[in-house]
């Protein structure tokens, strides 16, 4: 609990995964960054495949730590069958287990209009 004694807010990041333990870094050094900016939720990673923790492992830990609102991010750059379909019906299924929690789903990142400008930036060599 917080020093005011409301409960933690939960924020799960949500990333693909892959077979190659060295691509999921940036992800690791977004998950610290986001904790850093957020002192005041409990933050984790979770990944839809080949990777720990999963999104029902990463639901439960927020859970234990008592979040009863999750925001879920997809670290996607954009909508497709996995956030279409497959995420939504792992949120249903969170929802069905743990229904005292509020499940939040969020665009995927790369949709946000300063991801969008990062990105233009960073692939015509001018970011900062």
């Amino acid at each position: 609990m917080s020093a005011m004694g409301a409960l933690p807010r939960g924020l799960l990041l949500f990333a693909h995964g892959a077979r190659d333990a060295a691509w999921a870094v940036p992800f690791e050094v977004v998950l610290a960054r986001v904790r850093l900016l957020r002192p005041d939720a409990q933050v984790v990673l979770a990944f839809l495949e080949l990777m720990q923790p999963d999104l029902a492992e990463a639901a439960a830990r927020l859970v234990e730590h008592g979040c009863r609102q999750v925001d879920v991010v997809p670290l996607f750059l954009g909508t497709g069958g996995h956030v279409r379909r497959d995420l939504p019906q792992r949120m249903q299924g969170l929802q069905q287990q743990y229904p005292a929690v509020d499940w939040l789903l969020h665009d995927p990142i790369g949709e946000h209009p300063g991801v969008v400008e990062a990105i233009a930036r960073a692939a015509a060599g001018t970011a900062p």
